[in-house]
């Protein structure tokens, strides 16, 4: 299945996240051996999204997050609307939770042990998801942070274009 997205316009949202090292995952194969590997400690799931104020939200919040002296071992992402595929995969993962996009997941030896919907991430908004997540992470994650040096993470920019300012896939 194709992207729903431009994929010119969506790559800066994709890159506010890896830009501070979350590896985002493009296919079921990738999300399998990243979040069905039997990886005993945590690991961070980012279902990205292009949608209004909840993904304008949760990336800047995710990535200030990130900047805090612990956080978890490994940290990867999905793109909603992007990698569909990827995408419902890595919602195999969470089956009792509800699918949101954008959503924030952490697991801790693979088994989710918060998950925050989109209307979670709506009601903190962005600075306020930063602090829940620090929080969080103190109380289930090891990994010395910050994920990325603070010059790198200075230069990364948010993005907020709203859904209407997408334009949609049309192919090569």
């Amino acid at each position: 299945m194709q992207s729903l997205y431009d994929l010119d316009a969506v790559a800066p949202m994709e890159r506010e996240l890896s830009n501070v090292g979350v590896t985002p995952l493009k296919t079921p194969g990738e999300v399998d051996a990243a979040l069905g590997s039997n990886f005993p400690g945590t690991t961070l799931l980012v279902i990205n999204s292009v949608c209004g104020c909840a993904a304008s939200s949760c990336r800047p919040g995710v990535t200030r997050a990130l900047q805090h002296h612990v956080i978890p071992d490994r940290l990867f992402t999905v793109f909603a609307g992007v990698d569909i595929p990827a995408t419902a995969r890595a919602r195999t993962y969470v089956p009792d939770y509800v699918n949101s996009s954008p959503n924030v997941i952490l697991f801790n030896a693979g088994q989710p042990v918060c998950v925050l919907t989109r209307q979670d991430i709506e009601t903190h908004g962005a600075d306020g998801l930063a602090v829940f997540l620090m929080d969080l992470f103190e109380r289930e994650c090891g990994r010395p942070g910050p994920s990325a040096p603070p010059e790198i993470f200075a230069k990364n920019e948010p993005v907020n274009p709203g859904c209407s300012a997408v334009p949609p896939y049309r192919g090569n």
